[in-house]
């Protein structure tokens, strides 16, 4: 009887689902022309792009100078042996952003700006970036002209990107003396759209890219452009409201590993327009709409009206978990407070009226309003630079304040992914250091947050609004994931485990109800030994687009690009969606098998390759261990190719028919979810 109810309940699972699948024949976001007429093209975060000196700089006392075209980020070697004039060819201008007098750099082309940032037998797999990336695409068969890499100056702000390299316009133009290969260069070349990967700051310049696109379109044609030109935009480890870190590089200084000290860092990254481009902002606040004032009279010029709703001012901390600044304000003022490195005059400490230090604290609308950089104004001599920065680079900037939540953009398809559940920064406590400027802060305490709760660096329990999971270890959760607010009313959650499995531990909730700007918290199980990854997928509130988010536990921020997981499920994802005869909205997560020899391992239990319908043991010279020796018995590209055309229908057979343990059915408005755990039915 029992078996006889667990086919009832299978059978109707296999009705659901075929359902769904005669919806997505006629989803406007399919692709049919094929793969191989596909573009990627790759815009790198912050840091992610090689720098190449466009100067001759002497430097005395060290045997090595630089010279047109030296690599200058990454140089660990020149940044050892002559630290002064390798900050002379890094440092901007605080104020018009241009160049030291002595020194220039310029972002290098090509993909190799963006795989290794300083090659070399130990240093190149220390700053490797994008470089498994690309070695994905080899194995599988990609054509090199179809990966395009779009590397920028990172340091610059949005505005002075376009003014200084022209560069949203070599992304959007072909031209024959641009080194960058456009989009529209990309569909001619190949003959179909092109795959958007953006990683960190680099959807900050998506973003900035597709409104100043706005401005350059006749609004009738602004979506045409965008399905022609793009099929789908992945969105990785994206800061959608920015992340406190920025604050802690700005006041404290943020190495990035290199052998410098913090002060001198702080000394580099506050020169640089882009810091403040990631500074946490309220998800309440918005400004007035640049689009529509652009075709009427206006004067560009302070312009941007900054407005907040009515719950930014009834809610703590701006949506944040906590407030992200607290400081000890010192009874001192200016030199006096904290005495140049330059060389300004002694102070006589003795005869200072001492008194406790005021204790203030910010909310992330106080920094990205400036009200934070205002009150310390007269014990930093940072705080003009970066509130002039604030106004002209960002709130004043003629196409859009970056310092504002980012609606979906009118893409056929995106896919947002982030790492969760890792110990990330949300808060700082500062305080004076009692030394000159650029040291004169010292970091007190740090906040955490971890898988839903706030830490202090201590390890007590602090309050706040700490949100259900963590963030990537850079990037807070409720800045990761406030794409969820790009799904629409119902939606479909999946979570599987992160490594090769066979459909034992799935769970499946269909039609969740997900209300504006809450966040989705799925009720399902975990297992403490399991990384799982969770999939939050919206086909039907937008017709003709496809929205998904992306959650894999403990993925770093800096590392997802390089994570294989993340890469497995990017290549089916992709060669589900440019299958003519795909039977659903996105790839099912039935099943995963090994696509690469590095996924065959050697089964100690069993004595043999574990999967042995895809891997063999097949030793090679060289191989120091057993597992080395198990390889797939067809290549990469061989294996994904014989997905298609019934590689999909099999996995979707599995599903439903194979391996089901038992099933619970939830109701959620009338309409069922299911959980698959994993048995045979027989």
């Amino acid at each position: 009887m029992r078996g006889h109810h667990d086919f009832i309940i299978v059978a109707s699972f296999f009705l659901l689902t075929a359902t769904a699948a005669d919806a997505a024949k006629t989803n406007a976001a399919d692709f049919t022309g094929g793969h191989s007429k596909l573009s990627g093209i790759i815009i790198p975060g912050f840091a992610s792009t090689q720098l190449r000196a466009w100067s001759i700089l002497d430097c005395p006392y060290s045997p090595l100078d630089f010279n047109p075209l030296d690599l200058v980020w990454l140089d660990t070697t020149k940044l050892l042996s002559a630290v002064n004039c390798w900050l002379k060819c890094m440092l901007l201008d605080p104020y018009n952003q241009t160049d030291h007098v002595e020194c220039k750099s310029r972002p290098d082309s090509g993909l190799s700006a963006i795989t290794e940032l300083d090659p070399g037998y130990i240093t190149g797999p220390l700053s490797s970036v994008w470089k498994e990336w690309v070695k994905w695409c080899i194995e599988f068969g990609i054509e090199a002209n179809a990966i395009i890499a779009a590397p920028y100056d990172w340091r610059l702000s949005p505005a002075k990107l376009e003014e200084r390299d022209i560069y949203f316009h070599k992304l959007k133009y072909p031209s024959s003396h641009s080194p960058v290969i456009t989009f529209e260069t990309a569909l001619k070349l190949r003959g179909g759209p092109s795959l958007v990967f953006a990683h960190s700051l680099g959807n900050n310049v998506f973003r900035y890219f597709l409104e100043w696109l706005k401005l350059e379109i006749p609004p009738k044609n602004y979506v045409k452009w965008l399905d022609e030109h793009i099929h789908a935009y992945f969105a990785v480890g994206a800061p959608l409201l920015g992340s406190v870190e920025t604050i802690k590089a700005t006041f404290s200084g943020a190495t990035f590993g290199l052998p410098i000290s913090e002060g001198t860092a702080r000394l580099m990254f506050s020169s640089f327009g882009s810091a403040l481009w990631m500074m946490p902002f309220s998800k309440h606040c918005r400004t007035e709409n640049v689009y529509f004032k652009h075709f009427s009279a206006w004067n560009k010029k302070g312009h941007q009206a900054y407005h907040c709703d009515d719950h930014e001012f009834h809610i703590n901390y701006s949506g944040w978990p906590t407030n992200v600044v607290n400081i000890e304000i010192p009874t001192t003022r200016g030199e006096e407070a904290y005495p140049s490195f330059i060389g300004a005059a002694p102070v006589n400490l003795s005869d200072m009226d001492y008194a406790f230090p005021t204790h203030e604290s910010f909310t992330a609308r106080e920094v990205s309003d400036g009200t934070f950089f205002k009150s310390i104004s007269d014990y930093d001599p940072d705080s003009q630079r970066l509130l002039y920065q604030l106004e002209e680079l960002y709130h004043n900037d003629p196409v859009l304040n970056p310092l504002t939540p980012w609606d979906r953009p009118p893409l056929k398809n995106i896919f947002c992914i982030y790492g969760i559940d890792s110990k990330t920064e949300v808060g700082y406590y500062f305080a004076p250091s009692g030394k000159p400027y650029p040291d004169n802060w010292i970091i007190t305490d740090v906040i955490y947050e971890l898988e839903g709760s706030l830490y202090s660096r201590s390890g007590n329990l602090v309050d706040g609004d700490p949100g259900a999971a963590s963030g990537d270890e850079t990037v807070p959760y409720n800045s990761l994931s406030w794409c969820k607010n790009w799904l629409g009313p119902k939606v479909n959650i999946t979570r599987a485990p992160q490594s090769e499995h066979d459909g034992s531990d799935i769970q499946v909730h269909l039609d969740v109800d997900h209300h504006p700007e809450m966040d989705i918290i799925p009720n399902m199980t975990r297992s403490p030994r399991v990384k799982y990854m969770t999939y939050y997928e919206d086909s039907e509130s937008v017709p003709g687009k496809r929205t998904a988010v992306w959650e894999l536990d403990k993925a770093n921020h800096r590392n997802i690009v390089r994570s294989p997981i993340l890469m497995r499920e990017l290549w089916l994802e992709t060669w589900h969606d440019t299958h003519p005869d795909k039977k659903s909205n996105f790839v099912t997560k039935a099943s995963r098998g090994p696509l690469r020899d590095e996924d065959c391992y050697w089964d100690y239990g069993k004595a043999r390759c574990a999967w042995p319908e895809h891997c063999e043991y097949r030793y090679l010279f060289g191989d120091v261990h057993l597992g080395q020796s198990c390889r797939l018995k067809n290549s990469s590209a061989d294996l994904l190719q014989g997905l298609h055309p019934s590689g999909w229908k099999m996995e979707r057979k599995a599903l439903v028919f194979g391996v089901v343990k038992r099933m619970r059915v939830y109701k959620s408005r009338g309409r069922s979810s299911t959980i698959i755990f994993g048995r045979q039915v027989r």
